[in-house]
This record gives structure tokens, sequence and C-alpha cells, in this order.
């Protein structure tokens, strides 16, 4: 088992470094950072989520694409981050100067909307990630926190699970919240028939 370098490291050291172990890391400003292992409740999140986007994509005709495995690197930190659902725009992606070696995007306009299913670390998806996709210009960001693991001062106390649709206005997010029945509002896909209790209901 690969063990993470205790030293910082830049990108290019992280992906030369990065094992074939199965085990999931991130870069997190030079550090190596080794994320939970999935549980299955989690899993079905995220493929539920992935799924209903497929479909609006699809439907519309529009030239996306989520990618199993794929990294998004702000362009100005030592940062590589592993979406849980990466929504990719293909026209862009000849623009983008380390997808062809390292399945990487740089630049908010390769991706057209990021999904983040809350886990323990629910600071990363509401602080550190939150900041760095909005600096990269990236559209569209879901903190899906279905669990309630995320602070009161997001989720309400008592705690109750939500899901934020963070649009980018003027380069900065608009964090909407939705909860039980309220049918979640995409401006990447106005269409969208999604409740958030319908991705809670998928961890069950």
């Amino acid at each position: 088992m690969a063990q993470a370098l205790s030293k910082l490291v830049n990108f290019d050291e992280f992906i030369k470094w990065y094992p074939n172990n199965g085990i999931p890391y991130e870069l997190h400003d030079g550090t190596i950072v080794e994320m939970a292992p999935p549980t299955g409740d989690r899993e079905k999140v995220v493929a539920f989520i992935a799924c209903k986007i497929t479909v609006e994509f699809d439907r519309m005709e529009l030239p996306y694409a989520i990618p199993k495995t794929a990294f998004v690197k702000p362009p100005e930190a030592e940062s590589a981050y592993s979406p849980d659902v990466l929504l990719l725009n293909l026209d862009n992606l000849n623009n983008a100067p380390l997808w062809q070696k390292t399945s990487t995007v740089s630049q908010g306009t390769s991706v057209s909307l990021v999904v983040e299913v809350v886990s323990t670390n629910w600071r990363d998806d509401y602080y550190k990630k939150y900041a760095d996709y909005e600096q990269m210009g990236i559209a569209e960001y879901w903190i899906a926190d279905y669990a309630a693991l995320g602070g009161r001062n997001f989720i309400g106390n008592p705690k109750q699970p939500t899901i934020f649709v963070c649009q980018l206005i003027d380069g900065e997010y608009q964090m909407n919240d939705f909860r039980g029945n309220n049918s979640i509002v995409s401006p990447t896909f106005p269409q969208l028939n999604l409740t958030a209790q319908q991705i809670f209901d998928a961890a069950l």
C-alpha cells in the first residue's frame, strides 16, 4: 500500500506519485489527503445524481460527459480535487492544457457543474472547495448533504439534510438551499424534475 508523502508536493509530483491501489487521494495545498472509504449509501446518492444529470444533458443533446476519474485543479494552487460528479463541457476540453496527459481540468469553462456529496470531511466541501470552485469560475456547484453532516450555520439546528445549489453570479456563488419536497432549481438544467427528498431517499 502506497504511503502518502509527508512533505509538501506540487501537482506534478502528486500525479507522478499517485498509486493504482484503488484508494482515492486528493491534493490540498500541497498536502496529499487520503479520502474516506466510500459507503454504500453515499455511493447510491452519487450514482443517483449522476444518472439524473446524464438524463438531462442527453435529452437536451448537450456536449457534456461525466468522467469516471478526473481531477479539478485550481490554477493558482497546488491542489487537485476529485469531485463526486464532474460534468465536463467537451467543447472546451481542447483548450484544457492538462487534460490529455492527466485527465485534469484547470479552467472553469471546462466544467458545467460539479457535485460534492458530503461525508465526514464536510468542511472541505463547505469552505475549501466552495472557495476554489468559485475562484475558478465554475458556474454551478452542488453540495449534497444527504446525511446532515455539515455545520449548523449551514443546515440548521437541529441539523437537516440539505441540498445546496451554488450559482456563480458576478464572480461569487449565490447559495440556495433545498429540503424535503422542494424542487431543485438548477441554472444548468432549468427543466430538471428532481426534489431534495428524492436524493435523500436514494441513500435508503
